[in-house]
């Protein structure tokens, strides 16, 4: 997964995280949950906020 997998990104992190309230992740925490998830093989420093919140928007969608 890249950090363009926004979508796939987000259902791996629904699927790894149930109980989370994704309102409540801290991006520095959300940034290290991603970097960690087993199919994710992008370059760490390439994210961004603005990645960082589009991931979070569609983990909300997912969480529902």
């Amino acid at each position: 997964m890249k950090w363009t997998d926004t979508i796939r990104i987000a259902e791996e992190l629904n699927d790894r995280y149930p109980d989370v309230n994704p309102l409540t992740i801290r991006f520095t925490d959300l940034h290290k949950w991603i970097c960690g998830l087993d199919e994710f093989d992008d370059d760490p420093n390439r994210s961004n906020e603005k990645i960082l919140e589009a991931i979070q928007m569609a983990w909300i969608d997912e969480a529902k």
